[in-house]
Formats: C-alpha cells, structure tokens, sequence
C-alpha cells in the first residue's frame, strides 16, 4: 500500500466569505480600507483578516 506523502485540499464548510466593503462617506471604514492595503502590501493576511472583520462589524453610528 502506498504511503501519501502530501497535504490534501483544504475542506471548506462553506463558500469564503466575500471581501467587506466600505460605506461610502464612513471615515472608520475608509480608515479601515487603508489599513487593510497596508496589510496586504506587507503580506500581512492576519491583517488582512483583521481589517475584514473590522468592516463587517462597524455599525455605522446605530446604538445597541
């Protein structure tokens, strides 16, 4: 029996997640964009992750 000598795919559970737009006319997520392309240039893709999660969350002034 042959020995598998490589990594196989990575499972996926669900389609990835696009990547988050800015509002337009938000200075958080346009202060959020530019910190996710400075990411990005450095290869940093935690970063990159970081700064998606970011624009996902921000409410845009609405109060919980």
């Amino acid at each position: 029996m042959a020995t598998q000598t490589t990594m196989t795919s990575p499972v996926h559970l669900q389609e990835p997640l696009l990547e988050p737009s800015p509002v337009d006319g938000c200075g958080v997520c346009a202060a959020l964009v530019k910190q996710r392309e400075a990411a990005r240039s450095r290869g940093n893709l935690s970063g990159v992750s970081d700064a998606h999660v970011e624009l996902r969350n921000h409410r845009h002034g609405e109060q919980n």
